[in-house]
C-alpha cells in the first residue's frame, strides 16, 4: 500500500525530474517508510514511490522496482493472491529474489501482458514501462478500490495517487463548472455519463476494471480499455443450501488471501452485519493465543450508537475493543482537514467518524484494517432493493408478489415510517402505475435561480432520468458499478492512507461477486431478509440478535452535516465571487453543499 506518481514525457524533451520529489511529497502520508525516484537516461519517464510497507518489509520490497532488466514498476495496493501467482510462475521458469507481490506483478505481467489482470485477485492502481517496447501501461482494480489520476499537460503525462500530487507539480486547479453544477443541483457525487471526469477540468481519473498504454515511440495516449465485466447472463443451478456453502467457502478463502501481511491486522467493526461476519470469520482463523484488535466508532447518548451490537461482537470473539467516542464538536473540528484530504464533495459528516477510526488505529499500531464496505451493493443491503425484487416477482406472477407483500407485512406492517412499504401504498397495489412512474421519473434542478446566469449558460443544463431496474440483479449491478460504491471507496482510501493505514474489504473479492451474481435474486432477499445468503451462511456461527435484525442502520453521526454559520458565509461570499451563485437568489437547504464546492477553489 503505498503511493505513486509519474511523469511521461510525450516529446522528445526530458522531463523536469525535480517535479516527481514535489509530487512524491505531496503524498507522503500514503508512504511514510520510504520513497523512490527512478527516470530513464533520457529523462522522458519518471517514477516516484511512497512507501507504506505491508509485505516483504526489507529493502527488496522497495520502489520503483526493476526486473528482468527490461521492466520498472510503481505500484500502490496488494496482490492478495500472490502466493498462487508465485507458485505457478516459479514451475514455469520464473526466478524471485523477493518476498513482496510486488515481484510477482512484474513476472506476471512479462507472461502474459495486459491479460495479467483477468488473474489478479487485489486492490491496485500501477504503471509498468517496458524498456523495450517504450510503452507505459497503466491499469486499475476492478471495483476503484486505489485511485489513479492523470492530466496530460505541457506536452507530458503526469499521474499520481491523489490529485494534490498533481498540483504539487504545477497543474492548474480548476474547478469543472459541470460537475459543480451536477452536485448543486443534483445532489450527484459520481458522472455516470462521464465516469472519468473528476471535480476539475484538466484532471481525469482511469476507470475501475480499465488500462491504457502510452506509447514513447508514436507519442499517443492509447484509450481506457475495459478488462472485466460481470455478465447478467450467467446462471448457478446451486440449491439455496449449496450456494450458502459455497458463498461460505469463497468469503473465507477471500478473508485468508486478505489476512497476508507482515505487520498487524486488525477489523473495523460497527455492529452490523457484515462487518461482524468478518470478525466472526476472523476469529475462527486465528492462532488459540492470538489477539484480534477491532476499531469501532461509537456515539455516546446517540440513538443510533451501536454500542450494545459491538459489545456483543468483541465479547463472543474475545478481541480487544479500541473505541472512539464521538460528539458533534470532535467531528465538526475534524472537517477542515477532511476537506484537505478528500479534495472533492463528500456526502456526510459521517466520514469523520470513519477517518478518527483510522487515527484510532494509527495510535494502537495496527496498520492494516478489515473492513465490511460493498457488501451492500451487490448482496441487496439497502431497503430500496425491496421495490426491483416485488417488481421482478411481478413479471412472473401475482402469486408471487402476493405471497412476497404478505410476508413483508408480516414482519414490518404498513407503517411508513419505516421507509420500506413504499410499494406496498394502497395507490399501487399491483406496482403498474408506481413502476411506470419510476421508470419515466426524471430528476430536475428544483433551485435554478440560485446560480449566476453566466454559469448557468456554461453548462449542460439537462435532466437525469433516475433508470428504475425491472430486477434485481440489475439494479445490484448498478449500485455496484455506478452508484454510491465509487464515493465510499474513495472516502476509505483517503481516511485510510491519511493517516498511512490500509483498508481491505474481502466482500469485493471479484470471484464472490461473480458467483453471487449467478445466484437468483431469492437467494438475496429471501422471504423479507435482505443479504439472505449472507444470514444463512452464518447463522451458526453469528449471534441471534446480528444474524436476524430487521432494521438497517445507516452510519450516521449526530448532527448530521453540521455547518456554521460562519462557514456558510465564507462559502456563499467565495462562490458568488467566483460567478457560481447568484447573489440575489442564496437558498439556506444548500448550506452544506455551498461549502463543500467553495473548497474546491481553495488554492
Amino acid at each position: 500500500m503505498c503511493g505513486i506518481a509519474g511523469i511521461i514525457s510525450l516529446s522528445d524533451k526530458p522531463v523536469r525530474t525535480n517535479n516527481i520529489s514535489l509530487m512524491t511529497d505531496a503524498i507522503s502520508h500514503r508512504g511514510p517508510d520510504g520513497e523512490g525516484h527512478w527516470s530513464t537516461e533520457n529523462k522522458r519517464v519518471v517514477f516516484g514511490h511512497r512507501r507504506l510497507a505491508i509485505i516483504d518489509l526489507s529493502e527488496n520490497g522497495k520502489q520503483p522496482m526493476h526486473y528482468l532488466d527490461r521492466y520498472t514498476v510503481t505500484f500502490n495496493g496488494e496482490i492478495y493472491n500472490y502466493l498462487e501467482l508465485k507458485e505457478e510462475l516459479v514451475k514455469k521458469g520464473y526466478i524471485f529474489r523477493s518476498d513482496s507481490d510486488t515481484e510477482v506483478l512484474l513476472a506476471i505481467y512479462d507472461h502474459k501482458k495486459e491479460h495479467c489482470l483477468q488473474d489478479l485477485d487485489g486492490m491496485f492502481a500501477f504503471a509498468i514501462f517496458d524498456h523495450t517496447t517504450q510503452q507505459v501501461f497503466c491499469a486499475r482494480d476492478r471495483f476503484g478500490e486505489k485511485p489513479f489520476f492523470y492530466s496530460h499537460f505541457e506536452e507530458s503525462i503526469f499521474f499520481a495517487s491523489e490529485m494534490k500530487a498533481l498540483w504539487a507539480s504545477g497543474i492548474p486547479k480548476e474547478p469543472s463548472k459541470q460537475r459543480i453544477f451536477d452536485y448543486l443541483a443534483f445532489n450527484r457525487m459520481e458522472s455516470f455519463e462521464n465516469p472519468e471526469s473528476t471535480f476539475y477540468d484538466g484532471i481525469s481519473q482511469l476507470k475501475p476494471a480499465h488500462y491504457f498504454i502510452i506509447d514513447l515511440n508514436t507519442k499517443q495516449v492509447g484509450k481506457q480499455l475495459n478488462y472485466w465485466h460481470i455478465d447478467l447472463n450467467k446462471k448457478s443451478t446451486l440449491s439455496f443450501e449449496q450456494a450458502t456453502s459455497e458463498f461460505k467457502r469463497l468469503l473465507i478463502q477471500s478473508i485468508e488471501r486478505r489476512l497476508r501481511s507482515d505487520v498487524p491486522v486488525g477489523s473495523s467493526l460497527s455492529g452490523g452485519l457484515d462487518s461482524s461476519s468478518i470478525v466472526s470469520l476472523i476469529s475462527t482463523m486465528k492462532a488459540e493465543n492470538q489477539h484480534q484488535h477491532t476499531f469501532s466508532a461509537r456515539f455516546p447518548n446517540f440513538k443510533k450508537d451501536e454500542g450494545a451490537y459491538i459489545d456483543l461482537m468483541n465479547e463472543q470473539t474475545g478481541s480487544e475493543p479500541h473505541a472512539v467516542f464521538c460528539t458533534e464538536e470532535s467531528l465538526e473540528e475534524t472537517l477542515p482537514d477532511l476537506f484537505r484530504i478528500h479534495e472533492e464533495p463528500f456526502g456526510s459528516t459521517s466520514i469523520a467518524a470513519q477517518f478518527k477510526v483510522m487515527q484510532l488505529a494509527k495510535e494502537s499500531g495496527i496498520t492494516v484494517l478489515m473492513d465490511g464496505q460493498g457488501a451492500d451493493e451487490y448482496l441487496a443491503g439497502y431497503s430500496s432493493f425491496y421495490l426491483n425484487y416485488a417488481a421482478e416477482l411481478r413479471s412472473s406472477g401475482r402469486s408471487a408478489l402476493a405471497k412476497f407483500k404478505q410476508s413483508y407485512q408480516t414482519h414490518f406492517g404498513t407503517n411508513l415510517e419505516t421507509g420500506r412499504t413504499f410499494w406496498i401504498d394502497a395507490k399501487y397495489p399491483d406496482l403498474r402505475d408506481l413502476i411506470r412512474k419510476l421508470k419515466n421519473k426524471t430528476q430536475k434542478p428544483q433551485y435554478y435561480k440560485q446560480f449566476d446566469p453566466t454559469f448557468l449558460d456554461s453548462v449542460k443544463t439537462g435532466t437525469y432520468k433516475t433508470g428504475f431496474k425491472n430486477t434485481l440483479n440489475e439494479a445490484l449491478l448498478d449500485s455496484l458499478t455506478k452508484n454510491s460504491l465509487q464515493t465510499l471507496l474513495r472516502y476509505a482510501d483517503r481516511n485510510a492512507m491519511a493517516n498511512s493505514r490500509e483498508v481491505r474489504l474481502p466482500f469485493l473479492s471479484h470471484t464472490l461477486v461473480e458467483f453471487v451474481f449467478s445466484l437468483p435474486s431469492s437467494y438475496k432477499i429471501r422471504e423479507i431478509w435482505t443479504k439472505a445468503i449472507l444470514r444463512f451462511s452464518l447463522s451458526d456461527l453469528l449471534p441471534s440478535e446480528i444474524v436476524w435484525r430487521k432494521e438497517k442502520v445507516g452510519f450516521e453521526p449526530p448532527n448530521y452535516k453540521n455547518i456554521s454559520q460562519e462557514q456558510v458565509t465564507w462559502a456563499v461570499c467565495l462562490l458568488v465571487k467566483n460567478h457560481v451563485l447568484n447573489p440575489n437568489y442564496i437558498l439556506p437547504e444548500k448550506n452544506w453543499e455551498y461549502v463543500q464546492v467553495a473548497h474546491l477553489y481553495e488554492s
